[in-house]
């Protein structure tokens, strides 16, 4: 059944590398526990103990301001296909924005994006693995362009603007570094 390990092994980076979805978990100490679903090709594994996520215009930011205040981190993989695999990895993160050095090596790493707000370069202690006989199959029909259209409509002005009034804090009131 559930397995660890102290790091992402070539066969679990493969897994990762397959998968379409994601889901990030950060909580403050004091505050809302926060769980969103990822995608949009937005994660890379740089070694066996650090990956890069590519975080992109959201609703919210819960995910930057819990990582400014208490530094954990959660992303779990799920396989909605054939072998059923739920991998987690547990680590501890920083938050780069575009302002920062790092900025523009990390971005190069993706296929541009026009609502990309924030990097989060994530160290890996721990690495888990787990059966995922309950998860239901599921079939994957395509990315949604929904948030990139909408994104360049507003352009760059518009997304900062629309980060002022909307990314700035999390919803506890947590600064997100924006």
């Amino acid at each position: 059944m559930a397995k660890k390990f102290s790091e992402i092994t070539d066969t679990l980076k493969e897994f990762i590398e397959q998968q379409k979805i994601f889901f990030v978990a950060t909580a403050d100490a004091d505050g809302r526990v926060n769980v969103s679903p990822k995608g949009a090709d937005s994660l890379r594994v740089m070694d066996r103990n650090r990956v890069v996520w590519l975080n992109l215009t959201g609703s919210g930011n819960e995910t930057a301001a819990h990582i400014m205040a208490n530094n954990r981190i959660t992303i779990m993989f799920c396989s909605f296909d054939e072998k059923p695999v739920i991998l987690r990895l547990f680590g501890g993160g920083r938050v780069i924005h575009p302002k920062d050095p790092e900025w523009d090596r990390l971005a190069g790493l993706f296929a541009e994006k026009a609502g990309a707000r924030q990097i989060l370069d994530i160290t890996v202690d721990l690495v888990q693995t787990s059966c995922g006989f309950q998860v239901p199959f599921y079939e994957y029909k395509g990315e949604r362009d929904l948030l990139d259209k909408w994104a360049k409509k507003k352009g760059r002005e518009g997304l900062e603007q629309y980060w002022q009034e909307n990314n700035k804090t999390s919803l506890d009131g947590k600064p997100t570094g924006i």
